[in-house]
């Protein structure tokens, strides 16, 4: 069996010394060599200003549907032109297990002289082959718009 492997190095530096409110959220991811400065939250008093873990779930989300869509469409000869997503995750505080519990997905997908409904099988396609979808516990929506161009 095949298997594929994947790591990230995450550096943080500082004291918790002064308690929960006193500490910097502020911390650099490594993957694949590029360093992505990262927060928590604002609610959980990140900066605002950086991406935190819940962004980078959805944006993941988001980037793996795509991914995953044009591949489809290649194969298929359908002619992708662009391809845009406007993604939301909700994270309702229940309590003890704080989760994400929706991705909706809000695509708008531009291609040149297509079937709209063959588009919009090839994304649901997509979407039962996206590895991060098929990882996650939330629900992923899938809002698809579609344009044909000539």
């Amino acid at each position: 069996m095949k298997q594929h492997n994947y790591e990230t190095q995450l550096r943080w530096s500082g004291s918790t010394g002064s308690g929960y409110r006193g500490y910097d959220r502020n911390h650099e991811l490594v993957v694949a060599g590029n360093t992505l400065r990262a927060s928590a939250d604002p609610a959980f008093l990140g900066d605002p200003a950086l991406p935190n873990p819940e962004q980078l779930l959805l944006a993941a989300a988001s980037s793996c549907q795509m991914l995953s869509f044009l591949a489809l469409a290649a194969l298929a000869k359908l002619d992708v032109v662009h391809y845009e997503d406007n993604a939301r995750a909700v994270m309702p505080e229940t309590g003890v297990s704080t989760q994400i519990t929706e991705i909706d997905l809000n695509i708008k997908v531009t291609v040149k002289s297509a079937d709209e409904q063959e588009v919009l099988r090839l994304m649901e396609s997509a979407h039962e082959q996206c590895f991060i979808a098929n990882t996650l516990k939330a629900t992923v929506n899938i809002h698809t718009t579609v344009a044909v161009i000539v």
